[in-house]
């Protein structure tokens, strides 16, 4: 497959990543408080019923349904409904305990549980339904929110996605809280300090020696680029809260995950808003945020959301995992029977994939190389990547799960 009949390039295809940064700017900060700027983006999904949120129990999806809840009420409207994917058989993804603490919370009575088996499946009926319409997306597991689009046909659905993306980028830089004194200096802050004040090229170099991410199936030329650009993302980060907020928002990876969820939106006449990604609420948080960052993904939730959600829920720690439930029968029974094809050679060694997909949990950033290869095979002809612009000479680069872009930089920045 190649990247131009696929639309992502080839080394995108290969990591399950895509980089680079999209044009545009945060719009300029009102003064509005944040909470307010989060609210506008919720009210055109409230006024535009049945109004669904995509509810995990995970911090992200809590706080944009205790913010809905309350502006609903305050304001009249219907209330949204929150709606989760369940998989009984996957113990990983059991957010269950945390899921009833935040619906208790905000007094609600409706919630819609969709139990899953094998449905969800990287190649499950709902994947590749879409496969075959729409071509190759991204992310992998876009699939995963189709059975909640059918629940809100012809209305609204909110998501936490920008959550992670948010609170990484708003979260407190090291050296920058040294040189401001929000943070006792500690003998390894000589070395941040000279990594933050080194040019960019130094800043690229030392990155992306340090191997931030390692996968198993690339040939070394294919690791050495991942690792360049890598590298490039990191040493691009600006320092200064407002500027780092831009750089992130700005990820293309962003846009493109979000065009894809556009796409299977239109099948079902869905209005999709993601209201932690809305430009006026970054902006307004890089306004009003500690001039250094928040300490941590904790005071950044009590900070935003402590008079809406019980403490619990502010500092809870991890998240559910679903990979398991995305890698099940149907996914492993292709995999080994996969003939070597449909993936880019030039990154990837079709039998170190082949290894790896064998290892029993292989790693997120294959999947995309997985549903690649299976839309090649049923086809027969190389399909476009609907929405998805190629490979664009802008540093960057962003990870294939939520969360990973927040952690690339943590490690960037230590």
């Amino acid at each position: 497959m190649t990247a131009a009949g696929s639309g992502l390039s080839s080394l995108e295809i290969a990591t399950g990543m895509v980089f680079g940064a999209r044009p545009g700017t945060l719009p300029e900060p009102t003064g509005a408080p944040p909470l307010a700027a989060m609210e506008a983006a919720i009210r055109p999904a409230l006024l535009r019923p049945p109004c669904v949120v995509s509810f995990s129990g995970g911090r992200d999806s809590s706080a944009v349904l205790a913010v809905a809840t309350a502006l609903a009420r305050r304001e009249g409207l219907p209330l949204p409904v929150p709606a989760t994917n369940v998989f009984p058989d996957v113990g990983d993804t059991d957010e269950r305990e945390w899921q009833e603490r935040v619906v208790r919370h905000l007094g609600l009575s409706d919630w819609l549980r969709v139990q899953h088996t094998v449905e969800l499946d990287l190649l499950g009926g709902h994947a590749q339904r879409l496969l075959r319409r729409h071509g190759l997306l991204w992310p992998f597991n876009v699939h995963f929110h189709a059975p909640l689009l059918e629940l809100c046909a012809g209305g609204s659905l909110l998501t936490g996605v920008g959550g992670d993306e948010l609170f990484g980028a708003a979260q407190r830089d090291r050296a920058a809280a040294v040189i401001a004194r929000c943070v006792r200096p500690e003998p390894r802050d000589v070395l941040r300090l000279g990594l933050s004040l080194a040019p960019v090229a130094v800043r690229r170099s030392v990155l992306a020696r340090r191997g931030l991410v390692a996968l198993p199936w690339l040939r070394p030329p294919g690791q050495r680029r991942l690792e360049s650009r890598l590298g490039d993302w990191g040493a691009r980060m600006p320092r200064h809260l407002a500027g780092r907020l831009g750089w992130v928002w700005r990820s293309r990876y962003l846009a493109v995950a979000t065009a894809a969820l556009d796409r299977l939106a239109s099948d079902e006449d869905v209005r999709v808003v993601h209201p932690l990604l809305a430009g006026p609420l970054w902006a307004e948080v890089g306004r009003v945020a500690p001039p250094a960052g928040f300490a941590g993904r904790t005071d950044g939730m009590r900070w935003l959301f402590g008079g809406l959600l019980p403490e619990e829920i502010c500092a809870r720690r991890g998240k559910a995992q679903f990979d398991a439930a995305f890698w099940t029968g149907r996914a492993r029974a292709y995999s080994e029977s996969w003939d070597g094809t449909g993936v880019p050679g030039e990154w990837v060694d079709p039998r170190a994939l082949a290894a790896h997909w064998r290892s029993g949990r292989p790693l997120a950033n294959s999947f995309t190389l997985l549903q690649a290869a299976w839309l090649e095979s049923v086809q027969g002809v190389e399909q476009p990547v609907h929405g998805l612009v190629g490979e664009v000479p802008a540093p960057g680069a962003a990870q294939l799960q939520e969360g990973e872009a927040a952690q690339v930089d943590q490690a960037c920045r230590a």
